[in-house]
C-alpha cells in the first residue's frame, strides 16, 4: 500500500494540489438527472401528503437522498452526484428542523441554535456513514450558522440595515459577531490541519476533507483580520498580516488562504502605489495579476526554500513533502 501510494504521488505534478470535483461528464449528466428527480419526488410528496404533512416532505427528501447515496456514493464512488445528494440531504434536514421547531413556543434564538445544531449533527452522521469530504463543508456551514444564531443581536447586525456588510467582520464594530467568525475560522483551520497531517501525500479522503475545512477557515480568518485592520486605518499592519498569511499558506501548502486574501492584496498594492483614481486601477490589476501568477508559478520552489530555512517545529514532518524544487 505504501509503495502504491508513493507511485501515485510521484505521478502527480509537483505543483499539484489534488482535488476532484467530478471524474467525467457522465457525473455531470447524472447529477443533472438527480436534481430533476429529487425536485420531482419532492413535488410529488407535497401533492400526495397535502399541506398538513409539509414539515415531513423535507425529511422524506433527505431520506431519499440517504437511500440513493448508498448506490452513488458507496457503490459507484461518484463525486459530483454524491455532493448533490449530500446537499439535498442537508437542505431537507435544515428545512425540517426549522419547520418542526417553529411549531414550538421556543425563543427565536433557541430555534436558530437548535435548528442549525441538529442539522450539523445530521450532516456529521452523513460524513460518518458515507465518508464524503464535501459533507464536512456542509456540517461546518451548519456549525457556523449555529454560532451566528448564538451571537446575533440587533446591535451587531445593524450593519446589514446600512448595507455595510464589511462591518460585520470588524472586531471593533461587531465584536460578538466578528469574534465568533474568527473563533470558527481557527477551529475549522485546526480540524483541517488534523486531516492534513493524517494524509501528508494527499492521496485520500483525509486530504479532500481538509480542503473543504480550509475552504471554510480561510475566508473566516482572512476577512476578520483584514477588515479589522483595514477599517482601523492600519494598512501597513494589513500588509504585514498578508505576508504572514502568505507564509502560512506556503507552509501548509494550501492556496485557499491566498485566494481569500486577493482583494486585500489589491488594497495593499493600491496603498503602496499611492494611486487609486483614474487609471490607477489598471496598474493595480497588472501588479496583482503578476504577483498571483508568480506565486502560483513558483509555488513549489518558494515553499521548498521557505521550509528549508524554517527551524524544525512540531508537525513539520507531517506536512506535504517539500524537498524537491524541480
Amino acid at each position: 500500500m505504501a509503495a502504491d501510494r508513493a507511485g501515485k504521488r510521484a505521478a502527480l505534478p509537483q505543483e499539484d494540489e489534488p482535488f476532484e470535483f467530478f471524474r467525467g461528464f457522465s457525473e455531470i449528466f447524472i447529477s443533472i438527472g438527480l436534481v430533476i428527480l429529487l425536485t420531482g419526488a419532492t413535488m410529488l410528496l407535497t401533492i400526495v401528503g397535502g399541506f398538513a404533512l409539509m414539515t415531513l416532505v423535507p425529511l422524506a427528501t433527505a431520506a431519499i437522498a440517504w437511500w440513493w447515496a448508498g448506490y452513488f456514493t458507496l457503490k459507484r464512488r461518484m463525486t459530483l452526484p454524491s455532493m448533490v445528494l449530500a446537499s439535498a440531504y442537508g437542505i431537507g434536514i435544515v428545512i425540517f428542523a426549522f419547520a418542526l421547531l417553529a411549531r414550538t413556543n421556543l425563543d427565536e434564538r433557541v430555534i436558530g441554535i437548535a435548528g442549525f445544531g441538529l442539522s450539523a449533527l445530521a450532516l456529521l452522521l452523513w460524513y460518518r456513514r458515507f465518508r464524503l469530504p464535501f459533507s464536512a463543508f456542509l456540517a461546518g456551514a451548519a456549525i457556523l450558522g449555529m454560532i451566528y444564531a448564538l451571537t446575533a443581536s440587533a446591535s451587531n447586525l445593524a450593519p446589514i440595515a446600512t448595507g455595510n456588510f464589511g462591518l460585520l467582520f470588524d472586531l471593533t464594530e461587531s465584536p460578538a459577531f466578528a469574534t465568533a467568525t474568527l473563533l470558527f475560522g481557527i477551529g475549522a483551520f485546526l480540524v483541517g490541519m488534523w486531516f492534513d497531517t493524517r494524509d501528508p501525500h494527499r492521496l485520500g479522503r483525509h486530504s479532500a476533507t481538509a480542503f473543504w475545512c480550509h475552504l471554510l477557515a480561510a475566508p473566516a480568518l482572512v476577512n476578520t483580520v483584514a477588515i479589522t485592520l483595514l477599517n482601523g486605518g492600519g494598512t501597513g499592519l494589513l500588509a504585514i498580516a498578508l505576508v504572514l498569511i502568505t507564509i502560512l499558506a506556503l507552509v501548509i501548502d494550501r492556496r485557499s488562504f491566498l485566494t481569500a486574501a486577493i482583494a486585500y492584496i489589491a488594497v495593499v498594492i493600491s496603498w503602496a502605489m499611492g494611486e487609486t483614481g483614474g487609471t490607477g486601477w489598471i496598474y493595480i490589476l497588472l501588479v496583482l495579476g503578476a504577483f498571483i501568477t508568480a506565486i502560483g508559478t513558483w509555488w513549489v520552489q518558494l515553499r521548498a526554500w521557505l521550509m528549508g530555512i524554517l527551524p524544525d517545529f512540531p508537525g513539520k514532518s507531517r506536512l506535504p513533502p517539500y524537498g524537491s524544487t524541480e
